[in-house]
């Protein structure tokens, strides 16, 4: 079967900094397009940042410069590295894997990010 496994989520002060993992099983995350995803309250999902099989990584402009997503294949995880956070970046996170032309779509169970004063 196919598991992503999310964890670090939790709560933050403003300009503090979260580490998110996405470990997969059953699949290899170097393979897949991996992507996080976030939902706020009240809002659609949003693709944050991306990092294709071929480890080119994307964001969205909200979060460039603060936000780095990365990937360590020996561990088969995908992390996304959150610094200076904001209350706007409040919102459930999500790992999703991707193969190509969308044959394989997978989503994990999400993880919780508040950041509040």
């Amino acid at each position: 079967q196919v598991q992503l496994v999310e964890s670090g989520g939790g709560l933050v002060l403003p300009g503090g900094s979260l580490r998110l993992s996405c470990e997969a099983s059953g699949i290899a995350v170097n393979m897949y397009a991996m992507d996080w995803y976030r939902q706020a309250p009240g809002k659609q999902r949003e693709l944050v940042a991306g990092i294709t099989s071929g480890g080119t990584t994307n964001y969205v402009d909200s979060v460039k410069g603060r936000f780095t997503i990365s990937r360590d294949n020996a561990k088969n995880t995908v992390y996304l590295q959150m610094n200076s956070l904001k209350p706007e970046d409040t919102a459930v996170y999500y790992c999703n894997a991707q193969s190509r032309r969308s044959v394989q779509n997978y989503w994990g169970q999400g993880t919780r990010v508040t950041v509040s004063s």
